[in-house]
Parts: C-alpha cells; sequence; structure tokens
C-alpha cells in the first residue's frame, strides 16, 4: 500500500483552519432544533476538515472524504451551517487538477451534498435546487481558473527552460565558432613563422662554409622562430580542444585561401578607424609606451578586439566618436576602446554578446582578459589586457 505524501505546509493551515473554526463555532452555537454539538459533532468535524491537509495531493479522494463525513454529519441531525464550505474547497482542487471524468463526478458529488444540507436545513425546494447548483458552479469556475493558471505557469517555465537552453547553445556556438576562426587565423602566423625558419635554415646552407657567422646569424633566427612556432601551435591546439568538426561547411571553409585581411596586426589599426570614418564614426587612435614588435598572434588578437568593439560602435551604438589607446607596458599590452554612447546604445551592459563572448576568447588564449561594461557618464568601455613575455615577443628575421 503506497504511503500517504507529505501534505504542504499551506494545506495543514487550511485544514487546521476549518477545523477550529467548524469546533469552536459548534461550541458556541448550537440553536434549537438542532443536535447539540457533542463529542461526535466534534469527531465529525474534524474528519471533515483535516482531509484538506491533502487537498493538492489527492484531490478527489479528499473530496469524497469530506463529502461522506459532512453527508453523516447531516444524517445525525447536527446544524447544517457548520462545515458547509469544505466540500466546496475540496471540489475547488479537483477541478484545478483532475480529469474531466472526475471533475464531472466530483460537482455531482458536491452538488448532492448541497442538497442534503439545504433538506436537512428545512429550506425551500427552489432555494435548495439552486443553492445545488450555484455552490459547484461557483467552485468550479474558481477551480478552473486555478488550472488555466497552472497549465500557463507550467508552459512559462518549459519556454523559459527552452529559452535558456537555447541560450546557453548559441553561446556555446560562439565560443566555438570564434576558436575556430582562432585557430585558422593562429595557422596563418604559423605559417609566416616557418617561412623564416626555411629561408633562414637556406641561407645557412648556402653560406655554411663560406661565411660561418652569417650561417651561424641565420641558424640563430630560425631557432628562435621555430621556437615562436611551438608555442602558437600550443596555443592552436587549446583551442582547437573544444572544436566540433562535423558540423557542415559555412561559406567560411577553412580549406580555402586565407585572405590578405585576416594577416592583420596592431599597426593596421589607424587604417582600421580611417574605414570606419565612412561610417560615420571618428576615431581617435593613440599609442603609449615604446612601440616593439610584438608575437603575430598577439598583434592579431589585439586587431581583432578592436575592430570587433569598432564594429559594435558603429551598429549598436549611434556614437559618432570613439577613442581608441594601445599601451605598450614593460610585461602587458592595454588595449582601452572608449565611445561616447549615442541615440540607439543598444550595446549589452553587463557583456554577455557574442561579440564580447568572441573578444574574451581571444584573450583567454593568450592568457589575458577583457572586460566590458557602460561608463558612468555616458558610452561603453573595453578593456584588453595581453601579458608580455618572452614567447610573446616576435624574431625579427
Amino acid at each position: 500500500m503506497p504511503a500517504l505524501p507529505a501534505p504542504r505546509p499551506a494545506g495543514v493551515a487550511l485544514a487546521t483552519g476549518f477545523a477550529a473554526a467548524g469546533c469552536l463555532a459548534g461550541a458556541f452555537y448550537h440553536p434549537a432544533p438542532w443536535r447539540p454539538f457533542d463529542l461526535w459533532a466534534h469527531l465529525l468535524t474534524l474528519l471533515i476538515a483535516l482531509p484538506l491537509a491533502l487537498w493538492d495531493k489527492r484531490p478527489f479522494g479528499v473530496l469524497v472524504v469530506t463529502v461522506a463525513g459532512f453527508a453523516g454529519y447531516l444524517l445525525l441531525g447536527y446544524q447544517p451551517s457548520l462545515n458547509f464550505w469544505v466540500p466546496a474547497v475540496a471540489f475547488l482542487s479537483v477541478a484545478a487538477r483532475e480529469a474531466r471524468a472526475r471533475v464531472v463526478c466530483g460537482a455531482v458529488l458536491l452538488a448532492s451534498v448541497i442538497a442534503l444540507s439545504g433538506f436537512c436545513g428545512r429550506l425551500p425546494r427552489p432555494v435548495v435546487a439552486v443553492q445545488a447548483l450555484i455552490v459547484p458552479a461557483v467552485a468550479f469556475a474558481v477551480g478552473l481558473t486555478q488550472r488555466r493558471l497552472t497549465e500557463r505557469n507550467a508552459e512559462l517555465r518549459r519556454l523559459t527552460a527552452l529559452l535558456d537552453e537555447q541560450q546557453r547553445q548559441e553561446a556555446r556556438r560562439a565560443v566555438l565558432d570564434e576558436r575556430f576562426r582562432i585557430a585558422r587565423e593562429l595557422h596563418d602566423t604559423i605559417s609566416q613563422q616557418m617561412t623564416i625558419v626555411t629561408l633562414q635554415t637556406g641561407l645557412a646552407e648556402f653560406v655554411f662554409f663560406s661565411d660561418p657567422p652569417t650561417a651561424r646569424e641565420a641558424l640563430g633566427t630560425a631557432a628562435a622562430a621555430g621556437r615562436e612556432s611551438l608555442e602558437e601551435l600550443r596555443r592552436l591546439l587549446v583551442v582547437l580542444r573544444a572544436y566540433d568538426p562535423g558540423g557542415a561547411p559555412g561559406p567560411d571553409d577553412p580549406a580555402g585561401p586565407v585572405p590578405d585581411h585576416l594577416l592583420a596586426d596592431i599597426g593596421r589599426i589607424p587604417a582600421l578607424a580611417e574605414r570606419l570614418e565612412a561610417a560615420g564614426v571618428h576615431v581617435e587612435v593613440r599609442f603609449r609606451g615604446e612601440r616593439r614588435p610584438l608575437s603575430p598572434g598577439i598583434e592579431l588578437c589585439a586587431y581583432r578586439v578592436v575592430q570587433e568593439a569598432l564594429t559594435n560602435i558603429a551598429k549598436h551604438s549611434g556614437s559618432v566618436t570613439a577613442e581608441v589607446t594601445v599601451r605598450y607596458l614593460d610585461d602587458e599590452l592595454r588595449v582601452t576602446v572608449v565611445d561616447e554612447g549615442g541615440p540607439l546604445s543598444a550595446t549589452s551592459t553587463d557583456g554577455s554578446g557574442h561579440g564580447l563572448i568572441g573578444m574574451r576568447e581571444r584573450a583567454k588564449i593568450w592568457h589575458g582578459s577583457l572586460t566590458a561594461g557602460a561608463r558612468p557618464e555616458g558610452g561603453f568601455r573595453i578593456e584588453l589586457r595581453l601579458p608580455l613575455d618572452g614567447t610573446a615577443t616576435a624574431a625579427d628575421p
């Protein structure tokens, strides 16, 4: 035999309230010609009211018990007005939760016991009939409203969960797409270094006997480029670890040639700013610190972050001015993009857009960080920080 489900606090409070009210009213209100409210009346009142503690767990069973208890209470000659509303409240849960057949059966049970109450109370037959129809009808209407609210809430929870899952999938897809693009770009930087290795080792082979110092210098340059290529490959494997190659190829097929615009570095940021003038955005570019050659991957990361940030300003902000600051510090490259805000101002203030996800992924590959958010004085601010170590400095061929 299955155990009864644990009642909820709201059900316990409801059952206790009806039981206490019925017992107190019977103890102080016993008009003639009704039977005095004795011990049996108290027990029947408890039998009628206490099952309401499970009205949301076993609605139909609770209704049957309350109707049977109230019918026995009436047939024993006790005051009909007491415990009158308990079966109606029990029927609310039946109308809200049970199947149609049980709702109809419950309505018949409630109408029957309400009619019995009217007859025991010696009411006129028209009043008994109206009462037996109105009480179940009102209880059914209230229960049906509760059923619809419950269904809508369940549908809302389902849609919310579905939307949340779709957002997580979109964010995951954005991360994977961005990592794949980064992998392609890193592949290009590695190919540059391998070209240096090939040329320098070829030069060393050519002058190995005729010019040993030049050969040693060429081999040193090739070794430095090779070490940097190994570091780039290590980072590339980190990127590809999360890439799913099972997707269908898109228009940017990785098997195709790498466009020239992917060979970007920090030095091309001013040209990028000039191109943005056509979109009506004036961009001021500032360089701070001693400019020096960096790893092609780091240069490409900084360029792409600036490109994405300026594109977002042109598309989503409506700002007519922006400022890009590139700071060369001793151990860090710091890039800041700031706009003054505009009439569109649709940029996400919580830093959760797909463009920002891609920027953060780029920074993460190079052990850096990216922060983004609205400025108190208006506009938006993006700051990229990339650490510079011995592996980040590009070899000079």
